[in-house]
C-alpha cells in the first residue's frame, strides 16, 4: 500500500455520522466542513435557524451529506433529541463534537470594580451554554455511542481554561477550565468502552465569540508567537484527527491550538 493510501485509510471517515453543536458558524462550522468534505454525514446542531438553513444548503451544494437541526444546548432534553435525530439522519452515529459556546460580559479587574457588583446573570448565562450545555451534549453522545461500543466525543474548551486571560470574563475562563476537567474525567470513566473523549483548546480565532472585540493585529503579534489570530480552517486537521481512527489511542487529551500562545505565557520572565 502506498504512503498516500495509508494516510487516507487512517483519516477515512467516509460514510460515518457525526453531530456538531454550534455547527453553523465559527469553529463548529469548520469542523462540520472538514468532516463533510471528507465523506462523512454531518448534522449541524445550532441555535440560529437562519444559519442552520443557510450552511446546510451551502454544504450540500458542495456535495456534502449534511442535515441541520435547530437546538438550544441549554435544554438537555432537546440536545438528547437532536443527537438521536443526527443518528437517524446518517443511519449511525460515530462521533459528537460538543462545540457550542458563548462569551458574555467582560473581565472584572479594572479600577473601581467591587465584588458585590459581580454580574451573576452573565455568569449563569455562560455557564448554562459553555459548561452545562457541553455536559448535556456529552451525556447525549454517550447514551448513543456506548451501546455501539465505539465512538468519538470531542469537547471544545479554550486556552482561557488553561491559564489566566485578561481579555475574557470570569464566567468564560471558569467554564472553559471546567470543560477541560469534564473531558478528562469523562475520558477516564469511559476508558475501555470503545468511546474516547478529547478536548480541543483553541486560542484566538476569528469567530462570532470575538465579534465586536478585536484589540488589533499589534496585540496578536505581542501575545501569539506566530504573530496573528487564527483562521478556523486551521482547526480542521486536528478535528479530523480526533474524529478518525488515527486517534484510536488518544483519550483524555487536551490539545491547544493557539499559534504558540501558551508556550509564550509559560516562558519565564
Amino acid at each position: 500500500m502506498s504512503d498516500n493510501r495509508v494516510a487516507a485509510s487512517l483519516f477515512d471517515v467516509t460514510g460515518r455520522g457525526y453531530a456538531v453543536t454550534g455547527g453553523a458558524s465559527g469553529i463548529g462550522l469548520a469542523v462540520a466542513e472538514v468532516l463533510a468534505d471528507s465523506g462523512a454525514h454531518v448534522a449541524l446542531l445550532d441555535l440560529h435557524p437562519g444559519r442552520v438553513e443557510a450552511e446546510t444548503a451551502r454544504l450540500r451544494e458542495r456535495g456534502g451529506k449534511v442535515t441541520g437541526h435547530v437546538v438550544d444546548v441549554t435544554d438537555g432534553d432537546a440536545v438528547a433529541a437532536a443527537v438521536r435525530a443526527a443518528e437517524a439522519d446518517a443511519g449511525r452515529l460515530d462521533g459528537v463534537f460538543a462545540n457550542a459556546g458563548i462569551s458574555v460580559g467582560a473581565s472584572f479587574t479594572g479600577p473601581g470594580w467591587r465584588v458585590e457588583e459581580f454580574p451573576i446573570d452573565a455568569w449563569d448565562t455562560v455557564r448554562a451554554v459553555n459548561l452545562d450545555g457541553v455536559l448535556d451534549t456529552l451525556r447525549a453522545a454517550a447514551a448513543v455511542l456506548l451501546p455501539r461500543g465505539r465512538g468519538r466525543i470531542v469537547l471544545t474548551a479554550s486556552t482561557a481554561g488553561l491559564r489566566t486571560d485578561p481579555m475574557v470574563a470570569y464566567s468564560y475562563t471558569s467554564a472553559e477550565a471546567a470543560v477541560v476537567g469534564l473531558g478528562r474525567q469523562a475520558a477516564l470513566d469511559l476508558a475501555g468502552s470503545g468511546v474516547t473523549v478529547n478536548v480541543i483548546a483553541p486560542g484566538p480565532f476569528r469567530t462570532n465569540i470575538g465579534a465586536g472585540f478585536d484589540p488589533g493585529e499589534a496585540v496578536w503579534r505581542e501575545t501569539v508567537p506566530l504573530g496573528r489570530i487564527g483562521h478556523t480552517d486551521e482547526l480542521k486537521g486536528l478535528a479530523l484527527l480526533l474524529a478518525s481512527d488515527a486517534s484510536s489511542y488518544m483519550t483524555g487529551g487536551v490539545y491547544p491550538i493557539d499559534g504558540g500562545a501558551l508556550a509564550l505565557s509559560h516562558t519565564p520572565a
